[in-house]
């Protein structure tokens, strides 16, 4: 079920209602956009959202995103700590990770699939979604 309108989340209690890594809840929208939370640890895949940015909100632990972009050097990782937001550019290919574990809160358009528009074989232990409504 998605947020009603002037009824706070808190973002704590609701990440203790699921334990499925790499499996987006959606807490709230705000105009086309979902606001998911998400546990992870270990890799996701890399992919590539062609037309849309995707942002990225640490909530606890260490979130590293790596990037291959265009031009010298090709391929970089960026560390997020707790409290660290970082914007990955529409048509950018990235691959999030977290070795310890982390809680991560996205903002994307509504109905934008967690594998992007292209990426690797997905393996079994990442979630190809849209986003889950919170509690289920």
């Amino acid at each position: 079920m998605i947020n009603e309108p002037k009824q706070p989340v808190d973002l704590k209690t609701a990440l203790s209602t699921f334990e499925a890594l790499w499996s987006p809840r959606i807490v709230t929208r705000v105009n086309d956009y979902d606001v998911r939370i998400a546990k992870v640890a270990g890799e996701h895949v890399w992919h590539v959202h062609e037309n849309t940015d995707e942002f990225f909100l640490v909530l606890e632990g260490e979130l590293r995103i790596a990037l291959r972009e265009p031009g010298p050097g090709g391929e970089r990782t960026v560390v997020l700590p707790r409290g660290s937001v970082f914007v990955v550019p529409r048509g950018v290919e990235h691959k999030p990770s977290s070795a310890e574990g982390a809680s991560i809160m996205m903002f994307e358009p509504t109905g934008t699939p967690t594998v992007g528009d292209r990426h690797d074989p997905v393996p079994g232990h990442i979630d190809a979604t849209t986003g889950h409504a919170l509690g289920s």
